[in-house]
């Protein structure tokens, strides 16, 4: 049988850039830094992701909505420079490492009245900015439903491991996805050199400058008064994000590093089915395992050298998170001298019971099928399972 030859004609940086010049009548994507990484990921999609044909479509479709995110939010703000001179409140930053909880503490964080979180219809087509009296009925919100659904055709089962809704609080990674700097392409594509790049030797600060961008635009005309963010991304480079709000208060999740790896090598298998026919566990827990051990190196050293000051941040252990979190979000507010109203705690309550399930610890995977050496990755964890009393947990 002869083997099928993908076209990949299509992964080119200067036809994309001109198709949606083209067709948004626009061509100021502001800051230039954002092609270097553009051209990075493509080169890295075209070498080495093995894309089949939906998965070429899906790479091609991702950069023309994001370089059309990028004309048309500096667009706007071009036309509304008042846009710049609102600050963005000081936001709670979510920084733990995936597969500590991450993704629930935001949508229990979301419910409280007094927090703006963005959603993943906003982010998705930021232009014209949301407004309040729309905000739950704007017409944007049944494209990106639509298009969340066709994701779980492709890849039945994936939101039983990790929860998705154009209406569901949206990660920072998808926003740094319009500088071409974010780990959300190494999660969706195998593409080892581009990652290297970002880990390694991207300046990410440009991308958190479009961060604020985007989010000075989501707030333009539906503010909030406070911002809660998160993204396991921010856990290589919280310098950079404290360069650009030095004022941001942080949650880092804990838990143990060889059940992240496990679980981040069955999330990355079942994701890439949607760009891939190649997609196996070990390899992409193999290829993770070195980012995610990283990662938390790097959050260690970032203590120890003041980076992150003590009185800014809290620790959550993701057991302790698990068997109670709303004890564990009281404690939250009280450190960081936050109201926890009534209303407030309700509204978790009331979001939780209607999400009982929604991968929040029903994610079946096994240490066994990374095909890692669990010795090995033990000693190399020790430093940050030390710094942070983080338990060793039973791996399968």
């Amino acid at each position: 049988m002869s083997e099928v030859v993908v076209d990949l004609s299509t992964l080119d940086g200067d036809a994309l850039v001109d198709q949606v010049v083209a067709a948004t009548g626009l061509d100021d994507f502001g800051e230039p830094f954002w092609r270097e990484g553009l051209d990075r990921l493509l080169d890295s999609q075209r070498e080495e992701s093995r894309l089949h044909e939906i998965g070429v479509f899906v790479a091609a479709d991702d950069a023309r909505m994001n370089l059309t995110n990028r004309l048309q939010v500096t667009d706007w703000h071009k036309r509304h420079p008042d846009m710049a001179e609102a600050d963005v409140t000081p936001p709670i930053v979510v920084v733990g490492q995936g597969r500590t909880g991450t993704t629930i503490l935001l949508d229990l964080l979301a419910q409280d009245p007094a927090h703006r979180v963005p959603l993943t219809w906003e982010v998705d087509q930021p232009c014209p900015p949301p407004e309040t009296a729309t905000y739950d009925t704007d017409p944007r919100i049944a494209v990106s439903q639509a298009k969340g659904d066709a994701s779980e055709l492709l890849i039945p089962g994936f939101q039983a491991i990790h929860p998705m809704g154009a209406q569901l609080a949206q990660e920072c990674v998808r926003i740094t996805c319009g500088d071409f700097r974010s780990l959300l392409f190494p999660t969706l594509f195998r593409v080892p050199s581009y990652a290297q790049w970002l880990v390694d030797e991207a300046d990410m600060s440009s991308a958190y400058r479009w961060h604020r961008q985007v989010l000075q635009l989501l707030q333009y005309r539906h503010p909030g008064e406070r911002w809660v963010l998160k993204s396991p991304g921010h856990i290589w480079c919280l310098g950079a994000l404290l360069d650009e709000y030095p004022d941001a208060l942080l949650i880092q999740t804990h838990r143990d590093p060889l059940r992240i790896i496990a679980s981040l090598g069955s999330l990355l298998a079942t994701l890439r089915q949607m760009t891939s026919d190649t997609h196996e566990i070990a390899e992409a827990a193999e290829e993770w395992a070195d980012y995610v051990l990283d990662g938390l190196d790097r959050s260690v050293t970032a203590r120890e050298d003041g980076t992150v000051a003590p009185d800014r941040i809290v620790d959550v252990q993701f057991s302790d998170f698990m068997a109670d979190p709303f004890a564990t979000i009281g404690g939250i507010y009280d450190t960081f001298g936050l109201e926890y109203t009534a209303e407030a705690e309700s509204r978790m309550r009331d979001f939780l019971a209607a999400h009982p399930g929604d991968g929040y610890g029903t994610h079946k995977y096994s240490f066994a099928a990374t095909g890692l050496d669990e010795g090995e990755l033990r000693e190399r964890s020790k430093r940050y399972q030390d710094y942070f009393d983080i338990p060793s947990e039973t791996l399968g």
